[in-house]
């Protein structure tokens, strides 16, 4: 059973025993978590008859925190609930452009333009062939000789 984050009614009357447990959707991100009833009871308690998922509740602690006056509880739900709005509404046709998506714009282009065959050092450069080269010269050995 799915429950709306933003229904409102007392979940003691859709739900019936504390131990069960429900899948409820966060206000806030739309996340759904699966938790019991007690718990679902709590959060709305805390959060004027909300529900909202952990990951939220510590934002919203969060925006108490850093707020330079002193904010409500609410006022911070309520700043949350508008950042996740606007980041759920914000899209990648906006004017600038998302790091993320510009790399795999160049992962692609990189990818699928034609690599040049390597070549021998030699034929890159031109003439390279007519210089005479010394041949390796070696006196004795490699080793050096060991008398007793």
């Amino acid at each position: 059973m799915a429950i709306s984050g933003s229904d409102t009614q007392n979940p003691t009357s859709k739900l019936s025993t504390p131990l069960e447990t429900h899948c409820v959707k966060c206000d806030p991100c739309g996340f759904t978590e699966e938790c019991t009833v007690a718990y679902i009871m709590r959060v709305r308690e805390r959060y004027q008859g909300r529900w909202i998922c952990g990951l939220c509740i510590e934002a919203v602690k969060d925006e108490v925190l850093r707020s330079v006056t002193l904010i409500s509880t609410e006022e911070a739900l309520d700043r949350h609930i508008s950042f996740c709005n606007k980041f759920r509404a914000w899209s990648p046709s906006d004017e600038t452009e998302h790091p993320i998506f510009a790399m795999g714009r160049v992962l692609r282009r990189s990818l699928d333009s034609p690599r040049p065959l390597r070549s021998k050092s030699s034929s890159v450069l031109p003439g390279l062939e007519e210089v005479k080269r010394p041949s390796l010269l070696r006196s004795d050995s490699c080793f050096s000789a060991l008398y007793i």
